[in-house]
């Protein structure tokens, strides 16, 4: 269905404001599909996103300041994920030695296990985009960086009547 279609409207501002709509609609429905395939592992795409994270750094760990700066969704609180993963077994949380503000977060087996075993159901996430080439594919990607880059980045600040404000990120999709 186009997007005319899907949220009824016939008519945008402009060819900018349609995109803009199509972005995000598209954007909610990849986050749907996500959360019903998510939903079957019993964790969150905020606790996939951070497992993702952690096998990256395994089989060392990582400070919850730096999972907060690779996770995708900005918004989320870090510490409140980490404590449910862990609460799940699927991480570790310990203090540093040296600094005992510091924490070291690491993946467990079982959570290396749980990413493996949902693999299959990751990879099927490539069929939503199956009407695309591979070249298209690889333009849409450059499409959706220019716009970033072009805003910004993801943490943009503009002057406005001489106050700095901080423009809000779109939640965006976990580490898929």
């Amino acid at each position: 269905m186009s997007l005319e279609e899907d949220i009824q409207q016939k008519e945008f501002r402009s060819d900018y404001h349609k995109a803009f709509l199509n972005i995000l609609h598209t954007h909610y429905f990849l986050v749907d599909k996500m959360n019903a395939m998510l939903k079957k592992y019993d964790i969150t795409r905020q606790q996939y996103n951070v497992l993702r994270i952690l096998r990256g750094q395994y089989p060392g760990h990582a400070s919850v300041n730096l999972i907060k700066d690779r996770m995708l969704d900005k918004m989320s609180d870090a510490s409140r994920i980490v404590e449910r993963l862990r609460l799940k077994e699927l991480i570790t949380r310990e203090y540093c030695e040296n600094d005992k503000r510091k924490v070291e977060v690491k993946i467990t087996p079982k959570g290396l296990l749980l990413l493996e075993a949902m693999q299959p159901s990751v990879d099927s996430f490539d069929k939503l985009l199956q009407n695309l080439s591979p070249a298209e594919a690889r333009q849409l990607s450059e499409f959706l960086d220019k716009i970033r880059i072009s805003a910004g980045g993801t943490n943009a600040t503009s002057q406005n009547s001489g106050e700095v404000k901080t423009e809000e990120k779109i939640t965006t999709l976990a580490s898929f």
